[in-house]
Formats: structure tokens, C-alpha cells, sequence
């Protein structure tokens, strides 16, 4: 088929030149190569493109119809190339990225701010998500990128772009002694409020907890994280948080730190993209900028 591409080019420099000679000058081949694949080209469909006269040479009928399909053919792998072009310069594209609404407000949000000030004719989209769901979609092709907690190991590669630290929370009228540390098995006894069973920081405390031979039992289970917060602060237990998360609450008096004797591992959230699988450009530039930033 490339041989034959080659050959249909020659076809249409000869038809819009009307003339060999001068088709010969803009492909900067020979005059006998030139005649040689319109030949081949004749041969090969069956049928006489060309009649020639005193002045060159002029389209058949079916000259004139293989001519039309033959320069919209190559007028479409031009543009082709040409969006391709594009893409590589950032002047056009598509990133997709996958992420927790709070990952994005909180860290990504400054990010995408920079790159599309950088970057406007990149669309961008965003796909909300917890560390499993995203990563899922990442492994399936439909997010370019994924931002999750501490993924297990596997085919992504990993670049690590902030920790995070579980504490708990409670209203300051809360009753219970703040500035005590507090044991893990006096914590398990507060009416506790958690994320649901299926995001990943509640798995991870309860593995933890699981560690040292306690089993948490909340009272509320919640599918927003900013709800935590919220029915911390009206008194209804204490809660299970990302300290990075609330930090302008904590600031504000709205919820106030249990004090422990014990420290949560911390756990990293993750910039993840695909082991062995070439990233656009676009993406590929937002990856860099974000190896760049948290260097």
C-alpha cells in the first residue's frame, strides 16, 4: 500500500501540473521515473489515465475520476499530519484525567489553573472518582492520567506528589478530653463518623486498627468527606479525617484534634500513568509538569 501511496502522488502532481517535466521538477525525480510509475499505475488499475499531446499530457475520463478520490485522499492524510503536527506542538489536543473531587480542589486545582494559562487549546476533562475507580479507568484507556492513594503495585508507574496523615476530629464542645492522647481502643469506642467501606483511607484505617486487634464499628457512614466535617462540627462523634483535608476547618475552630498515642502510618497520593503505553502529548506535558512541581 506505501508503494502504491507513492505512486498515486505522482499520479496527482502529474494531473495538476499537465505536464511531466514539471511534475519531474516538484517531486525532484527523474522524468523517466515519473513516466515509469504512471505506467505502473495504468498497469496495475487497468485502464489509460492519461493522453498525451503536444503541450503534455491531459486526464482521461477515468483519469478524471480516479483524480477526484485521489486528492481528497491526500488532502486528508495532509490534514492528518498536519493535526498531528498540532498535537505535538500543544495546539490542540485532549487530556483526560481521572481524580477524587477533593485531590482536585485540593492540589490539582492550581495545576490546572498553570498548564491551561500555558496550554488553553488543550481540552481538558476531569473524571471524579475514588483510587480505585480511577485507577480502573486508567488501566481500561479511558483516563490518560489517575491521581490515587498509595496504588498497589502493578503496571502503572508512580509518581508521588503529597502524603497524607488519618487523625480524628470532634466539635470543641465535643465531650472528651482533647489534649489527652488517646489509645486506639478509646478511639474504636467514640460513636465514630467514616467514609463508606469502599474508599480507600477507610480501608486503611480499619486494616490498621485491624493490626492491633480492634474492629471499628461506626455509627455514620458517609460517601462525601465534607460531610465528616460537617457532622463532626454539630457534635454527632468523632471523625475519621485526611489532616491535609480539613486543615482551614481545624484553622477555623470548626472541629478540633483528638490527641493519641499512637500515629497513623501515612499514605501517598500518587500521580499514575500506564507502564509501557505512550502518552499523548498532552498528556505527557501535564505529567512533566506535575514531576516538575512536586520535585
Amino acid at each position: 500500500m506505501a508503494v502504491k501511496l507513492e505512486l498515486y502522488k505522482v499520479f496527482k502532481e502529474v494531473a495538476e501540473a499537465g505536464n511531466i517535466t514539471a511534475a519531474a521538477q516538484s517531486l525532484y525525480i527523474s522524468q523517466s521515473a515519473v513516466s515509469q510509475s504512471i505506467k505502473q499505475l495504468e498497469s496495475d488499475l487497468q485502464t489509460r489515465l492519461f493522453a498525451r499531446n503536444s503541450r503534455g499530457v491531459t486526464l482521461t475520463a477515468d483519469g478524471k475520476l480516479l483524480y477526484e478520490y485521489v486528492r481528497s485522499a491526500i488532502g486528508l492524510l495532509e490534514t492528518g499530519e498536519n493535526k498531528l503536527s498540532q498535537t505535538r506542538e500543544l495546539q490542540m489536543g485532549h487530556l483526560t484525567i481521572g481524580a477524587s473531587d477533593t485531590v482536585t480542589s485540593q492540589f490539582l486545582l492550581s495545576y490546572l489553573e498553570q498548564f491551561h494559562r500555558l496550554y488553553p487549546a488543550i481540552h481538558i476533562r476531569i473524571i471524579s472518582g475514588r483510587s480505585h475507580k480511577v485507577l480502573g479507568l486508567l488501566q481500561s484507556g479511558k483516563v490518560d492520567i489517575a491521581f490515587a492513594s498509595t496504588p498497589a503495585e502493578g503496571s502503572f508507574e508512580t509518581t508521588p506528589c503529597f502524603s497524607t496523615h488519618a487523625i480524628f476530629v470532634a466539635s470543641p464542645e465535643y465531650p472528651c478530653p482533647f489534649d489527652k492522647p488517646h489509645t486506639l481502643a478509646e478511639i474504636a469506642a467514640y460513636p465514630l463518623i467514616l467514609l463508606e467501606h469502599k474508599a480507600s483511607s477507610r480501608l486503611f484505617l480499619e486494616k490498621y486498627f485491624l493490626q492491633n486487634g480492634l474492629h471499628l464499628k461506626p455509627e455514620i457512614e458517609l460517601g462525601a468527606r465534607s460531610l465528616l466535617v460537617d457532622l463532626a462540627a454539630i457534635g454527632f462523634g468523632v471523625a475519621g479525617v485526611t489532616e491535609e483535608f480539613v486543615r482551614k476547618d481545624l484553622e477555623a475552630g470548626r472541629i478540633r484534634k483528638i490527641a493519641t498515642n499512637f500515629e497513623i502510618p501515612s499514605r501517598s497520593v500518587d500521580m499514575c500513568t500506564l507502564q509501557g503505553v505512550p502518552q499523548t502529548a498532552a498528556a505527557k506535558r501535564f505529567a512533566d509538569f506535575i514531576r516538575d512541581s512536586v520535585k
